[in-house]
């Protein structure tokens, strides 16, 4: 017996090299695929806080990365970029039960732990920050350090 996935599920999968061409790669699979299946709505906060976790693994690690983008049902999205390093930034390294990894369901009660905004002169700093306002849920895994000292990484993903 053959089983297809409900048509309100799917998710694409991308490998990114090392390359400052690759947030521009992401955004436009990410735009390609929200069109495709009729999700504009949310099209401009996904592109720009993809941009800004890809824009991260591309600055802070040496190595590859990839992008993975799942429609959860219901009209929510969920991406996910895995880069190399195992290190896990705020507000993604929240214990259980605050708002971000292995986290319990988020409340409007749910406690933040805030970011510091970047100061208003500075060139970079604010993804993390656009991340904890703008997503919906957000969290991330470390897969340790890896065989022979290459990295296994991590995933840092949001949800809208």
């Amino acid at each position: 017996m053959v089983t297809v996935a409900p048509p309100d599920t799917w998710t694409y999968a991308l490998r990114l090299p090392h390359d400052p061409r690759a947030a521009r790669v992401a955004r436009m699979t990410v735009r390609a695929a929200l069109h495709g299946h009729g999700m504009a709505e949310t099209l401009d906060v996904v592109e720009l806080l993809t941009s800004e976790l890809v824009t991260n693994a591309y600055r802070h690690t040496r190595g590859p990365a990839s992008l993975r983008l799942t429609a959860l049902g219901d009209g929510r999205l969920r991406v996910g970029v895995w880069d190399s390093s195992p290190h896990i930034p705020a507000p993604f390294d929240e214990p259980p039960g605050g708002r971000g990894a292995k986290s319990s369901p988020i409340t409007p009660t749910t406690p933040i732990s805030p970011i510091t905004p970047t100061p208003v002169d500075s060139e970079s700093g604010r993804g993390l920050f656009l991340v904890q306002q703008c997503a919906t849920s957000w969290g991330g895994w470390s897969l340790g350090s890896g065989l022979l000292g290459r990295g296994a990484g991590k995933l840092l993903w949001f949800e809208v």
